[in-house]
């Protein structure tokens, strides 16, 4: 995935490898939308939306909280999966294909999820349940994790997705810190999309309308299922041609 910022592809790349050439422009603006373009199928802002609205209620400033502290929570969990979800895998022994396989199955899991969604759901019950009229600041603090931020937004499929883009970041030390610079900025930008469809989410819901709110849902699901299988797809056959050499 950042193989143009090494001049060569990720898998053929090692540290003894001498140094490559920075980044032009088009390669840094390619790198930069890798991680929205890679996550925001994934993550999918849209189907938390209705979920978003029973939490805050209709008051515009626990609205406006909630959303910010949405976001920062899932920042600081995508860009922990970038910069360090790789490190972790090599602690356990784990390699990137079988992320990518466990990834993609998570994802095309949660796609099928939501083509069969129905009003039971058992996150929006909760929510309803303990939805109240005001919210304190730790309360606000509390529903924006679980389930706003997770499972809802940044799930597990979201943070193998992550740790797979990590894994391509280059391993030389100067272009490590860019590659690393990019991603975060590439998150940053993935967090602010996420940030404005919560924080406009109950006009979002409004100008949809409920038939329009579940059509975009099950469209976005479909693309989801298949986004799961492609993952799924190159982790396996990335472990093939390891399993065959």
């Amino acid at each position: 995935m950042w193989g143009a910022m090494r001049g060569g592809d990720a898998s053929h790349y090692t540290a003894a490898e001498p140094a490559r050439r920075m980044p032009n422009l088009t390669e840094f603006l390619h790198a930069l939308a890798l991680v929205p373009v890679t996550l925001l199928p994934i993550i999918n802002p849209l189907s938390g939306a209705p979920v978003f609205t029973l939490t805050a209620g209709d008051d515009p400033a626990a609205t406006r909280q909630l959303a910010r502290q949405v976001a920062i929570n899932c920042w600081f969990i995508v860009v922990a999966s970038l910069l360090v979800g790789t490190y972790v895998l090599d602690l356990f022994g784990i390699s990137l294909p079988i992320v990518r396989i466990g990834g993609g199955l998570l994802v095309a899991a949660s796609g099928w999820r939501m083509l069969n969604h129905s009003d039971d759901d058992e996150v929006r019950n909760a929510v309803k349940r303990t939805q109240a009229s005001a919210l304190s600041r730790a309360e606000v603090v509390k529903r924006s994790f679980f389930p706003m931020t997770f499972p809802l937004t940044t799930g597990p499929g979201t943070i193998a997705a992550a740790i797979a883009i990590g894994a391509g970041l280059p391993r030389q030390p100067a272009l490590y810190v860019v590659g690393a610079l990019v991603a975060v900025l590439g998150a940053t930008l993935t967090v602010a999309v996420i940030y404005l469809v919560y924080r406009n989410a109950a006009r979002l819901m409004a100008r949809l309308g409920e038939v329009g709110a579940l059509v975009m849902m099950r469209l976005m699901a479909f693309v989801l299922l298949c986004l799961g299988i492609e993952i799924l797809w190159t982790g396996w056959a990335e472990l093939n041609r390891i399993g065959t050499r």
